[in-house]
């Protein structure tokens, strides 16, 4: 195959859903052997594209090419008959089976005599063991799915998309739950497959991934392709400028809240786990904003989630305004002020399959309760939607179903939620992970909104630069303990590596 010939075209793609046209008229062209990142805002129509090329989704109109061969893709089994293979934002593994049989499912090798068949696990096993040696993976492929970290998992899932030896392979936020060591060693394994003469088109929102990995980018901007260019001739402030239609001029909103009394007083908590989080003392202002840094394993979550009820305390005090609380379950925290925006909005914070209005009034339904169990339906539709409105929600109406809104808009739905409980402590876990940077600056700044407006928040991030434009102050953790809190101002990334890397 000649150099300059393409291995993927996609020509002419659209597609719409009710309300919403998703895809107008998009062209990829994807060369072997290359990286081709594609960028964009949520809801720009990537993720869309790629479902298109992967059967999930039928395009409306447009064809796709593959190797110059005009090919029908009518579903994921079509997409893998044709080289196509893809890793999925949101991981789907089956939980209680073991690594090598998620790895293999559908395609058991087997053994037997005639029409007698059985799974060969010895067999299984060997091959597994063959595909992690080949992508220096350290997994044993029995154990079960259930009891990995998320970044493991991840791994798993790469292996297997390299298992069914594709000649494309789509990566949509392939290192949104991997840690840096995580991500150069994902990186090592696409080397690889480009120089078998792979290609990879890879879906980020991580602007210095992106400049480090691509060959070339692609970017999106509401449904339409704006342009490919080189990676070599691309920088961060370009890609910005591009996806957006405009200049970003500051990443981050001024600051303009006052942290005032203390709220909430946390003393020597710990865990009720053996190897969870230990002796953990900190104060939150009225009005300020606590940043919780730390590598994987830092125990930030388990510590936010047992202050909202969803672990358990064995030592320790809690105190809001002063007054000492018991908090067992996320009701008495709901009661004594307290939200929580969880890190995994698919899997522990949406409910897909309801609308906009019914996922934004779910944790706030006692307060339109009349008359026994009956709701004030008309209220709780109005509210709701006043509030999800008043978060600026991309949305066609209020009765879209969630699952179909971009990532951004999901997110604000479910602050939405929590706002109209009316909490004075919000507790933020990776607010902005997946989001794209138009997206954010949107979080952001209905954050330092209702800082100023007297709320106080602690919200965690894995994001350096992030946790420095956005917290008046940085608490960092390592392996479950308190290292070091840091003014806000004046912290540097160097210094929160420092103390997040202590043991």
């Amino acid at each position: 195959m000649a150099q300059n010939m393409y291995l993927l075209e996609m020509n002419g793609i659209s597609k719409e859903f009710p309300g919403v046209k998703a895809l107008d008229n998009v062209t990829l062209q994807v060369r072997p052997g290359t990286v081709h990142a594609l960028m964009g805002e949520n809801g720009a129509g990537k993720s869309t594209l790629m479902k298109c090329l992967y059967g999930i989704y039928s395009p409306d109109a447009g064809e796709i090419m593959l190797d110059g061969r005009k090919v029908q893709i009518h579903n994921s089994k079509d997409a893998l008959n044709n080289g196509i293979s893809m890793i999925h934002q949101e991981l789907h593994p089956v939980p209680m089976r073991s690594v090598m049989e998620n790895i293999w499912l559908g395609r058991f090798p087997t053994k037997g005599i005639g029409p007698v068949r059985f799974i060969d696990h010895k067999k299984m096993h060997q091959e597994t063991e063959q595909l992690f040696r080949q992508l220096d993976i350290d997994v044993d492929p029995g154990t079960i799915v259930g009891k990995l970290s998320v970044s493991k998992v991840q791994s798993i899932e790469i292996a297997k998309a390299v298992s069914f030896q594709s000649k494309i392979i789509i990566m949509d936020e392939p290192t949104s739950s991997l840690t840096s060591v995580e991500v150069e060693h994902l990186f090592r394994i696409i080397r690889d497959l480009k120089k078998r003469g792979v290609a990879i088109i890879y879906i980020s929102h991580k602007m210095e991934e992106i400049l480090q990995i691509s060959d070339e980018v692609t970017i999106m901007r509401d449904g339409q392709r704006i342009g490919t260019w080189p990676a070599s001739q691309l920088t961060t402030d370009l890609i910005i400028a591009k996806m957006v239609g405009r200049d970003l001029t500051q990443r981050f909103p001024d600051r303009e809240n006052t942290p005032g009394e203390v709220v909430l007083s946390v003393k020597g908590i710990t865990s009720h786990l053996p190897k969870s989080f230990k002796d953990v003392s900190f104060e939150l202002r009225k009005g300020e904003i606590l940043g919780i840094g730390g590598l994987v394993g830092a125990q930030r979550t388990e510590l936010i989630e047992a202050l909202f009820g969803l672990r358990g305390i064995s030592t320790g005090q809690i105190k809001i305004r002063g007054k000492e609380v018991k908090i067992k379950s996320p009701e008495d925290a709901i009661k004594q002020g307290m939200a929580l925006l969880t890190e995994e909005r698919r899997v522990t914070g949406i409910f897909p399959v309801l609308p906009v209005h019914e996922n934004a009034s779910i944790a706030s339904l006692g307060r339109y309760r009349k008359l026994l169990f009956f709701l004030d339906g008309k209220r709780k539709r109005r509210e709701s939607d006043i509030m999800v409105e008043k978060l600026r929600t991309k949305t066609p109406t209020s009765s879209t179903l969630i699952m179909n809104l971009s990532g951004g808009n999901q997110q604000k739905v479910l602050l939405a939620r929590w706002l109209l409980t009316e909490p004075d402590i919000l507790l933020l876990d990776e607010p902005t992970r997946g989001i794209d940077v138009g997206a954010k600056f949107e979080i952001y700044t209905i954050i330092h909104d209702l800082a100023k407006q007297g709320k106080s928040i602690i919200m965690i991030s894995s994001e350096m630069p992030e946790l420095i434009g956005m917290s008046d102050r940085i608490m960092v953790m390592s392996e479950g303990r308190l290292t070091g809190i840091l003014d806000g101002e004046a912290a540097t990334e160097e210094e929160i590596m420092r103390l997040a890397a202590q043991h």
